[in-house]
């Protein structure tokens, strides 16, 4: 008898086990719930100003952007640095720095993006090569990153502009070993 209720329990164990599908797909029944995912941690729509600990001008390698669970992350990579550096939402028209003009950016919101001492050349070389030389205007494969565009590199201000989809909240982290600018913008709502 022993031996019977525990052969139907093991049975009924496989027969549960063989039902739920793989790690990633949900049970099959009609009350699967929906995974939510939660507002980004320390994010804000306020403006976030550090000021530089360095006076030597770092300088741009890289640009890139990429989708996150429930927040788009936009890196600016240093080689020799993090530079201070104001990151908030600014009102149009985005003017470029050093010429004025106009410079368009795609999305509802402008995120910009202020780093200071920097650079995207290395002006300490005869020739100023270019430290960063990927484009100048990209959209990436995000969520809410509309648009990257470089707004200005003039007298060791260097400033990019973010396209978002709305003002959204977002946080500025600074990571070391390459040192990188991480913004994480919020796309949980």
């Amino acid at each position: 008898m022993v031996v019977r209720v525990l052969l139907l329990v093991a049975a009924a164990f496989l027969l549960g086990v063989g039902c739920t599908g793989g790690d990633d797909e949900p049970p099959p029944s009609s009350t699967a719930t929906a995974t939510t995912v939660t507002p980004l941690e320390g994010a804000s729509a306020e403006n976030v100003v550090v000021p530089a600990t360095i006076t030597e001008t770092v300088l741009l390698t890289d640009v890139r952007s990429a989708r996150q669970e429930g927040y788009d992350r936009v890196v600016f990579e240093f080689a020799n640095g993090v530079p201070g550096y104001e990151v908030g939402y600014v009102e149009r028209p985005i003017v470029a720095d050093g010429s004025g003009d106009e410079v368009t950016v795609d999305g509802a919101a402008v995120l910009r993006v202020r780093m200071e001492p920097a650079l995207d050349a290395d002006l300490t070389q005869e020739s100023a090569p270019r430290t960063y030389t990927g484009p100048n205007r990209f959209a990436p494969d995000t969520a809410v990153v509309v648009e990257l565009v470089r707004t200005g590199g003039f007298e060791a201000v260097l400033a990019w502009a973010a396209g978002i989809d709305g003002k959204r909240p977002f946080r500025v982290t600074t990571l070391s070993d390459p040192p990188r600018i991480v913004i994480d913008v919020d796309s949980s709502s």
